[in-house]
């Protein structure tokens, strides 16, 4: 029967070439993507950070993270530019500390995202004396 054998192979190349268009389309669609919707420049990231530390962080820890505010002072809140603090506590706890909340510090964690909670670990970083 050698009419099935071609049907077979038609069939298969008919398959094979759907497969192929509609992969060529995937890649087109994420090259597209990638080019009109990129990850946001450093700036922004670093002005997304400022705004979200000048909005949650500063009334306890100051705009500049010193910590001179009345409300700091009666909480005692760190001073975030301590580089001696800043060399003896890891991102991790001040990516936990800024989720979960530490004595007066409250906790982030639901009203702030992971990616918002890292900016503001590395935000804090640049804090540094």
């Amino acid at each position: 029967m050698p009419g099935i054998n071609w049907l077979v192979s038609e069939s298969y190349l008919q398959m094979m070439k759907a497969t192929i268009t509609a992969g060529a389309v995937l890649l087109v669609a994420l090259t597209v993507r990638s080019y009109t919707s990129p990850l946001p420049s450093r700036s922004q990231k670093d002005s997304d950070a400022s705004t979200l530390f000048e909005k949650n962080c500063s009334t306890c820890h100051s705009k500049d993270g010193q910590a001179k505010t009345f409300k700091a002072k009666f909480n005692h809140a760190r001073n975030l530019t301590d580089s001696e603090w800043q060399a003896s506590v890891s991102d991790e706890r001040l990516f936990n500390s800024i989720s979960n909340g530490r004595g007066h510090m409250p906790a982030w964690g639901k009203k702030l995202t992971e990616s918002e909670i890292n900016s503001l670990v590395a935000y804090v970083r640049q804090l540094k004396k």
